[in-house]
């Protein structure tokens, strides 16, 4: 069998990004049918979604047998809640910054700025 190894986390992002372009909660089988991996056992998509409500990413809700899964918060958000996580993780806050704010491409930059900018 051709089975190929995702990078850590990858599933969980890929399940993460079905969810959000969902128009609303899915069960498992669902997310399972979406991914369109035929190497990927319905077992391990529910261990991925029991997983990601056990992170509090998730809500889920009783439907008939199955529980529909739906994320808590948009991807935006999470995205902003992982960079406070990696920035609180950080010995040194200022170095975490500028090495962030150095990976930044130009218009990215611009766009902090103004946003630093505007604020109150």
């Amino acid at each position: 069998m051709g089975e190929r190894r995702r990078e850590y986390g990858a599933l969980e992002a890929e399940v993460m990004g079905l969810l959000w372009a969902s128009a609303g909660p899915m069960t498992a089988a669902e997310v399972h049918e979406a991914l369109d991996d035929t190497d990927l056992a319905p077992k391990t998509v529910l261990t991925v979604l029991v997983r990601l409500h056990g992170k509090g990413l998730l809500e889920r809700e009783r439907t008939g047998r199955a529980h529909a899964y739906a994320p808590v918060r948009g991807p935006a958000d999470q995205a902003a809640s992982q960079m406070n996580q990696a920035l609180a993780r950080g010995a040194d806050r200022l170095a975490v910054l500028q090495h962030f704010v150095a990976g930044l491409g130009p218009e990215d930059e611009r766009a902090l700025r103004d946003l630093l900018d505007t604020r109150e």
